[in-house]
């Protein structure tokens, strides 16, 4: 099986795309990339295998005193906070920045039940390695719902909650087939520099395409040419899995944390949205209205929209995504 992957690989290559050449492999733990901040790791004993959770600590030159995690969304890593953390360090914070199990330069388990409470709960062994008992938390896509269950389970240590263009707004499994992991498993395998960029250019940036966001799509292409693959694509599958029956939407009510929401109205990101008819298509990922919706259940929330954007603010319009996450953390 392994031959005939490398001869299709091999008779193909020359017909890739010049920017899916210059794609490279990159090792299970991404170990031949290099992230803009120095990464640390803590041990995890997790369901019988002994795992490594990576993680950056961002010191500030002068510091206020308050600490800040970002978590990542699922086809990312932490490397795509490097300019938030460089700011946020500049202005004071602290900065944690873990890649969650399963994800960037963290193990990837042979087979681990994933759920959002095993996710928080590692999270916070590593910042009780850390010493931090008081944190504020910024979650992106998939990380806001590990966000939203490190609140809920942990309300003590957080001071405030962000939650940029959250996943987990609605609950998919209401109007959308339910899917097995071996099905997300299948699916996963089957994925390259193309089907990666073409997925992102529709649901993350809405057919708007700059070259700068070209190193997003490496990384998760560079994997599909590692020999590991298959073991990435088994934990992306099972990551899926539990993004699909797990919601948060159910318990927003319970936020403590004064609560910013920083929603990027272009974003029509859903799980599922291909497997039903184009009429329930047309009531998934609206933004716009999750936002609002959201807002109304958080107790103390603040809803900044903004226009024109799509998935990721942060990397599609950081100036317009940094002002008023300044602004919440020092107000």
């Amino acid at each position: 099986m392994i031959r005939k992957l490398l001869f299709l690989l091999l008779f193909f290559l020359p017909f890739l795309s010049l920017h899916a050449q210059d794609v490279k492999p990159l090792g299970i733990a991404l170990e031949n990339y290099d992230y803009p901040f120095p990464v640390n790791y803590i041990q995890l004993e997790l369901q019988d295998e002994s795992l490594k959770m990576a993680y950056m600590d961002v010191q500030a030159e002068e510091a206020n005193g308050k600490t800040v995690m970002l978590m990542h969304g699922k086809n990312f890593c932490g490397a795509y906070w490097r300019q938030a953390a460089q700011d946020l360090s500049e202005a004071g914070f602290r900065v944690i920045i873990p890649d969650q199990i399963g994800f960037g330069k963290s193990s990837k388990p042979v087979d681990l039940q994933y759920t959002f409470h095993l996710l928080a709960q590692n999270t916070k062994k590593l910042l009780d390695s850390l010493g931090i008992e008081n944190i504020s938390v910024l979650g992106h896509s998939m990380g806001g719902m590990v966000a939203t269950r490190f609140v809920l389970m942990y309300p003590e240590m957080v001071d405030k909650l962000i939650l940029e263009n959250p996943i987990g707004l609605e609950d998919w499994k209401v109007k959308v087939p339910y899917h097995a992991v071996d099905y997300w498993y299948e699916q996963e395998l089957k994925k390259n520099y193309e089907s990666i960029k073409k997925y992102q250019l529709e649901s993350y940036y809405d057919g708007k395409w700059d070259p700068a966001y070209d190193q997003w799509v490496n990384i998760l292409a560079g994997w599909t040419l590692s020999p590991m693959y298959p073991q990435v694509a088994w934990n992306a599958a099972l990551t899926y899995d539990m993004i699909f029956t797990q919601p948060v939407v159910y318990e927003f009510e319970h936020v403590q944390a004064p609560t910013l929401l920083i929603i990027g109205q272009r974003d029509r990101t859903a799980l599922g949205k291909n497997w039903v008819s184009e009429e329930v298509r047309e009531t998934l990922g609206d933004y716009p209205a999750l936002g609002k919706a959201t807002a109304e259940k958080i107790p103390d929330a603040e809803l900044v929209e903004l226009d024109n954007v799509g998935h990721l603010p942060h990397i599609e319009a950081y100036e317009r995504f940094i002002a008023p996450l300044l602004s919440f953390l020092k107000d």
